[in-house]
């Protein structure tokens, strides 16, 4: 069995200090670069919009962040702008060690969002990692980064549904409790198989 570790998106908008800021965002990266050198592999997501991505509540007359809107795919919450391509806020954290063997940008199809690292928010458009897992021999995920009750839920359910074996560290990840998003995570997640320590 090989494992993974797949770091989500620490990145400096979810950082004090950044557009979507999770609290207490930057005080997992230490203990994620302290457990990088117990896995077969480090894979790290990062968040990659258009500036005119159609999830900022920005692009949207009388919305607000945080509100809902329907889209084509279903229900999005509408965010800060955040995350966009080649900005500070889009960088990994300056003290996240970065050698990896693979970085997977996700949300950067201007019409639809991506919290998971395997499929957009239509939940049918892969991203690719899925195929990069199975051809490395991968099939055990620990999970770590932000936000717990977002990208890391989404991207734990996902990799359970399709097979593999998943542990969520909730040490090392940090949410954002959005009207009680953090409890209904962590039962989608359990009820799903992850295994939550």
């Amino acid at each position: 069995m090989t494992h993974a570790l797949l770091v989500i998106d620490v990145q400096n908008d979810f950082c004090p200090g950044g557009a979507l800021a999770v609290p207490g965002g930057d005080e997992i990266v230490a203990p994620i670069n302290a457990m990088m050198g117990d896995f077969d592999a480090v894979i790290l997501t990062q968040d990659w919009h258009p500036a005119d991505h159609s999830s900022f509540a920005s692009r949207h007359d009388n919305k607000n962040p945080f509100d809902t809107k329907d889209m084509h795919y279903g229900p999005q919450i509408l965010w800060p702008d955040h995350c966009v391509q080649g900005t500070e806020g889009a960088n990994f954290h300056p003290d996240l060690n970065t050698h990896a063997d693979l970085v997977i940008r996700k949300g950067f199809r201007k019409g639809i969002d991506s919290y998971s690292a395997f499929f957009e928010n239509d939940q049918t458009t892969p991203t690719g990692l899925e195929g990069y897992l199975r051809t490395r021999g991968i099939d055990k995920l620990t999970l770590v980064g932000l936000a717990t009750d977002f990208c890391v839920h989404f991207s734990a359910i996902d990799a359970a549904r399709l097979g593999f074996d998943v542990t969520v560290r909730m040490d090392a990840c940090r949410a954002i409790d959005l009207d009680g998003s953090l409890a209904a995570a962590e039962t989608a997640m359990r009820d799903a198989g992850v295994t939550l320590s």
